[in-house]
């Protein structure tokens, strides 16, 4: 039996960065890549990115609803109560506009830091009221949610962390469009036994995306402490057939740092 490999994503906000991010997405395709993701659309009008995708032969398969103040600090305000009402705001009035305007089937909503003076708790129940709600609004248009579990190291403070946790939110909001951002990168610097979590997690369907870097410097994932090659044939012996996320920093110019890609476009992948 002849199985297909995983496909992979450019991820513009860390890859391509010796262009403008205007010019990432050709570079991108001249490179081999037919989907991106990214962390935020909100500077560039939504038709200017639509065109960018169409004229390249680009698929969008992700980015960040609105964080708050990200040059301040910020790392998402679904679990602040006292933000509730401006992350609702900004999901209906520039997640989703965006999402159908890019034909991107998933927003990922991030956490949040914990602020001092708050027990996890309060910050959890607030995260889930939350997301339920952005679940219904999403599914209503058909548009899968995100979340993602994201180690302390590089963002300290950040509210989840673990794959577990992430999972019981899911399953506790029990919405069908609600998923887990699944990052390899994160995965193995906050729990390790990165294969075994893909069994288990993939065989529960509700993975609906994964995302890869090296550990521990987030470069290439040609280098670093998992061996890349290994999980993406577990990733196919399971069945998966979302993208992956190239979500790293790359050593030096990105193109010249594709060699790990190669072999799979080169067996038919070509990244779609």
């Amino acid at each position: 039996m002849v199985r297909s490999m995983p496909k992979f994503a450019a991820n513009l906000s860390m890859m391509y960065t010796e262009h403008a991010f205007l010019d990432r997405f050709k570079a991108a395709a001249e490179d081999g890549f037919s989907a991106v993701e990214f962390l935020f659309p909100y500077e560039h009008p939504h038709a200017e990115l639509a065109s960018r995708l169409a004229d390249n032969g680009l698929q969008q398969v992700l980015f960040n609803a609105p964080p708050g103040d990200w040059v301040a600090g910020e790392r998402g305000i679904a679990s602040l109560s006292e933000r509730r009402d401006e992350f609702r705001r900004g999901f209906l009035e520039q997640a989703l506009p965006y999402a159908l305007a890019l034909k991107c089937a998933r927003v990922h909503v991030m956490a949040g830091l914990m602020p001092s003076g708050i027990e996890r708790p309060a910050l959890r129940a607030t995260y889930v009221a939350n997301l339920a709600w952005a679940a219904q609004q999403a599914a209503a248009v058909g548009i899968d949610l995100l979340i993602e579990p994201i180690n302390k190291r590089d963002i300290p403070g950040y509210l989840l962390n673990r794959q577990d946790d992430a999972h019981e939110i899911v399953c506790e909001i029990g919405a069908p469009n609600l998923k887990v951002q699944m990052d390899l990168y994160h995965c193995q610097i906050v729990e390790g036994d990165v294969a075994m979590k893909l069994r288990k997690y993939l065989a529960a369907g509700r993975v609906g995306h994964l995302q890869i870097a090296g550990v521990p410097d987030r470069h290439e994932p040609d280098l670093g402490e998992l061996h890349h090659p290994y999980l993406f044939s577990v990733i196919d012996e399971l069945g998966y057939d979302g993208h992956i996320g190239c979500e790293y920093r790359p050593r030096a110019r990105t193109s010249a740092g594709l060699g790990w890609l190669r072999p799979y476009q080169q067996h038919g992948d070509k990244s779609s």
